[in-house]
């Protein structure tokens, strides 16, 4: 009960790439990268199980973008050709890569480090993959059409690739929709239908992050433009938990989102993000048991797994590692006194 698990990315080390930033460029090439991304991967890898964290991930040190790292290896999308283009309902624009033909992997994309993963650690094994819905609002499309099309055509990809991983021995795959938070209808009316074709047919454990985004200014000034609650969890939850999605992953530590909110997803696995990405504070073992509790209000213990609220490349690692230590802690600490 109450196990732990981190919702995505953590910091890549100064000797990898360039340290706080969430697009950083690699400091090495070559097979000195290849080898320094594995080994930035073992060292969070023993970090997370020191730290007391039950269900690790690599920490996405090869990519240097959660939804870039995947793309690269998918044919049909022109790099040269860049669009500007407002992401996240326009939250930051930016120059992207556009979607100029049928899409379609190169290969598999994520297969070398899973292998180096599983083989690191006899702990269950997260591995995190952009969701077709952000995918679509973080690319240009310049072929199909229609996001929904265009979100049906990644799904499928994502399907391929995400069994593959299953067969090397993930225990979870969670699929990352931020952008779920940004287009609540959308998500309701082809959102989660195409989370659910990534998701088709896999043996693991699948899960869906949906926070409020990375502790960078713009998300932080969004979140500032909400208001005293943050309820768009409310419009699509119900639809999210009909669906065939295992767990979901939530941002709770420090926000605005009522909690009453995680009742909607009555039938459903629940990731409690106690740990706020958008500070450098380190929260103490005993903040994150508070937060776990406000949660357990709504939902039986037996469904919660402590969790960041989301991934932590942007911030120092000393201060992620800091975090690491205090989620393990705080579970500890509530697991003891419900005995």
């Amino acid at each position: 009960m109450l196990e732990t698990t981190v919702a995505g990315s953590l910091p890549k080390p100064s000797w990898l790439a360039e340290p706080e930033k969430l697009w950083p460029q690699w400091r090495l090439s070559g097979a000195e990268l290849e080898q320094a991304k594995r080994d930035a991967t073992l060292i969070w890898i023993k970090e997370q199980e020191t730290a007391g964290i039950d269900i690790v991930s690599g920490g996405e040190q090869f990519r240097i973008h959660f939804v870039h790292g995947f793309l690269e290896q998918v044919e049909g999308i022109d790099w040269q050709k860049k669009t500007k283009m407002g992401i996240r309902a326009n939250r930051y624009v930016v120059d992207v890569p556009t979607v100029t033909g049928p899409i379609g992997r190169k290969g598999p994309i994520h297969a070398d480090e899973v292998r180096y993963a599983r083989a690191q650690t006899a702990r269950r094994l997260k591995f995190t993959l952009p969701g077709p819905m952000t995918i679509c609002d973080t690319i240009a499309d310049a072929h199909y059409g229609s996001r929904p099309e265009m979100a049906m055509a990644f799904a499928r990809l994502l399907n391929d690739e995400a069994r593959e991983l299953a067969a090397l021995g993930v225990d979870v795959i969670q699929f990352d929709e931020p952008a779920f938070n940004a287009f609540p209808r959308e998500t309701v009316d082809w959102g989660i239908a195409a989370l659910e074709r990534a998701a088709a047919g896999l043996a693991c454990t699948t899960a869906v992050h949906v926070c409020y985004g990375y502790g960078i200014k713009a998300n932080i000034e969004w979140k500032r433009s909400l208001g005293a609650e943050w309820r768009q969890y409310e419009t699509f939850f119900p639809a999210l938990n009909a669906s065939r999605i295992g767990q979901v992953s939530l941002e709770c530590a420090n926000s605005r989102v009522p909690l009453s909110l995680l009742g909607l997803l009555k039938d459903k696995d629940l990731l409690v993000g106690a740990i706020d990405v958008a500070t450098e504070t380190v929260e103490t073992p005993e903040q994150v048991m508070a937060t776990l509790q406000a949660a357990m209000e709504f939902v039986d213990p037996a469904r919660i797994y402590p969790c960041t609220n989301c991934g932590m490349a942007p911030l120092p690692r000393t201060v992620a590692l800091g975090k690491l230590k205090a989620l393990g802690a705080g579970a500890r600490l509530l697991r003891e006194k419900l005995g």
